[in-house]
C-alpha cells in the first residue's frame, strides 16, 4: 500500500468553470513530479481519475471538483512515499495554477 497525499485547492470559479480549466491544464500535473508522464485520464461526472508514471512507479490519483474547491488525492507507491511531504508541498504550490 502506498502513501496517500491529499490537497484541497480553494477557488471561486464554480464547478463547471473549474472542471473546464482543469481539463485544459491537466498536463501540468506531470511537471510536479520529475520525470513523470500522464498515462491515462478520464472524467466521471465531477471526478477526474488519472494515472502518472515516474521512475517505473505508478501514481493513481483522483480529483473531485466542487463549487468552491478541488479535492485531490494522490496515492504514492512505496518507493515515492518517502517524498510525500515534498510532493504535497509542490502540489499545493503548483496545482492552483491549473485553475488560472
Amino acid at each position: 500500500m502506498g502513501e496517500p497525499v491529499t490537497v484541497n485547492i480553494p477557488h471561486k470559479l464554480g464547478a463547471a468553470e473549474a472542471k473546464s480549466r482543469i481539463g485544459s491544464g491537466i498536463h501540468r500535473l506531470s511537471d510536479i513530479i520529475p520525470g513523470a508522464s500522464m498515462t491515462d485520464h478520464h472524467w466521471e461526472g465531477d471526478h477526474l481519475h488519472f494515472t502518472l508514471e515516474a521512475i517505473g512507479q505508478r501514481i493513481v490519483a483522483d480529483m473531485h471538483v466542487r463549487e468552491d474547491e478541488v479535492y485531490a488525492l494522490f496515492d504514492l507507491p512505496p518507493m515515492l512515499a518517502m517524498f510525500a511531504n515534498k510532493i504535497k508541498a509542490k502540489l499545493q504550490k503548483e496545482a492552483p495554477k491549473m485553475l488560472e
